[in-house]
């Protein structure tokens, strides 16, 4: 079989089967092998591993997985896929096909029946109009993962490997690092696609974390005050958390808080990091639970 990650594999593909790319599934095939190349290598891929592959579209990154893990379990939302799968990679035992929205998928039982004790590991080029349900339904969800490897529209990659302080650092950014440590692997042209995307893409890595790097009374109310915090990225913290936060403290007492915590009210959100959060979110609950 010809490499399928190339204009030559997926053409000839193409033209063997009756397929339509769909707009709504945000399909674009993966054309360069120095991008598949770099995929595989930042996976760090072993006969050991399990790979959940989300989209695997026409199998450009399939095969070359294939090729290195002990078992693939790919994800497929487009029934008119399935067939170009199938044929193309049935006949391989480390090979399963789920005709499936992955967000509808019960992950933690289909690790239980098929990773046979294998190191879980996720790679995709995800659909960028749905990639930051996909990533949180993975982290939220407590899966038994070991690295997240996907391709996404670069902007994103660069709003999820912010700094604090900068305009691309958000709630995302900040939700990440309390589940993951990230990495840009490489930058992607739109022109390494078929058909060619509107955009640049990249490919950015998650290794999660074994236990979250900061220590919190109630993780509810972190993400709560993570996301008030960035509601309105123009106001300061105090103003934003009393308007948005749902904390039910009178505003005068909040700002006490604040300047008690060594954040201070007069700061945006933006600029906290998630060790800041933290230490605000704890204060809080401190306030919220005494007697």
């Amino acid at each position: 079989m010809k490499v399928i990650g190339t204009v030559e594999g997926t053409k000839e593909i193409l033209n063997r089967y009756p397929f339509v790319f769909k707009k709504k599934f945000g399909q674009n095939f993966l054309i360069n092998p120095h991008t598949l190349d770099k995929i595989i290598e930042a996976a760090d891929i072993s006969e050991d591993d399990c790979i959940i592959e989300i989209g695997p579209g026409i199998g450009c990154v399939t095969q070359q997985l294939l090729s290195k893990a002990g078992k693939v379990i790919a994800i497929e939302i487009d029934n008119n896929l399935i067939p170009i799968l199938e044929d193309n990679f049935g006949d391989c035992p480390n090979f399963t096909l789920i005709n499936d929205d992955v967000l509808k998928v019960d992950l933690h039982q289909l690790i239980r029946e098929q990773a046979q004790g294998k190191n879980i590991k996720v790679v995709a080029n995800l659909p960028y109009y749905i990639t930051t349900p996909i990533i949180m339904m993975l982290l939220e969800n407590q899966l038994d993962l070991e690295t997240i490897t996907v391709m996404v529209q670069k902007e994103v990659a660069l709003r999820m490997d912010a700094q604090p302080g900068t305009k691309q650092y958000g709630a995302i950014t900040v939700a990440l690092n309390y589940y993951t440590s990230s990495y840009l692997v490489t930058n992607v042209s739109r022109h390494c696609f078929m058909p060619s995307p509107n955009v640049d893409s990249a490919v950015i890595q998650f290794k999660l974390h074994d236990k979250p790097p900061v220590d919190v009374k109630d993780e509810r109310l972190l993400f709560q005050i993570i996301k008030a915090a960035f509601a309105q990225r123009r106001k300061t913290l105090l103003n934003t958390l009393f308007a948005r936060g749902g904390l039910n403290i009178p505003k005068d007492e909040l700002k006490t808080i604040l300047d008690e915590s060594g954040i201070g009210a007069s700061v945006r959100g933006e600029t906290l990091s998630l060790e800041e959060f933290a230490v605000l979110t704890n204060i809080i609950w401190d306030y919220q639970n005494k007697s």
